[in-house]
């Protein structure tokens, strides 16, 4: 049984969102980078939100002076392959979020890069040593795997939850 370690933040102590995923596929692994799958609506999201480009080290620094950070919930679990369904409870460990909120005091928002997201941080988080101003939402899975929604609403839902201020802003893709 294969054992996926996660990765550590990609943050500054003055992020305000927080966007967890639930643990790096195989190909993310094997690149050492967050949503390293060619098909994965990532980072495409992110260059139509925020004009992210480039190679990963000035993607994730992009992010930063965003003030987004970007991390798993889980920092290791057993897993064959790369689907989420495929994690194995019993061996999961989530990442230290009590640390990681105090660190990044600023923090207002946790999303969610999909629903497996959000039920593990429930199931492995205490919620209630989180700071009660920040709320969090649960965001249409950019994985390749959740095909039942299109780019262009996984862009939309996505905006209005992290650009709540610009929903009526025009993105690169729709000009």
């Amino acid at each position: 049984m294969e054992s996926a370690e996660g990765f550590p933040p990609v943050a500054d102590s003055d992020a305000r969102i927080l966007v967890l995923g639930s643990l790096p596929g195989v190909r993310s692994i094997s690149a050492q980078q967050y949503y390293a799958h060619p098909r994965n609506a990532f980072w495409p999201i992110m260059r139509e939100l925020f004009g992210i480009e480039g190679n990963y080290a000035e993607r994730c620094r992009q992010l930063v002076e965003n003030r987004l950070a970007l991390w798993d919930v889980l920092a290791s679990s057993q897993r064959p392959g790369s689907l989420d369904a495929d994690i194995r409870l019993d061996s999961a460990h989530a990442n230290d979020f009590a640390t990681f909120l105090e660190l990044h005091p600023h923090v207002r928002l946790i999303t969610f890069n999909g629903r497996k997201a959000e039920q593990l941080f429930a199931k492995f988080v205490d919620v209630d040593a989180t700071d009660d101003r920040i709320r969090s939402v649960a965001l249409p899975s950019t994985s390749p795997a959740y095909a039942a929604m299109s780019f262009q609403g996984k862009l939309q839902v996505w905006r209005e939850a992290i650009c709540p201020g610009n929903t009526n802003k025009k993105t690169r893709s729709e000009r």
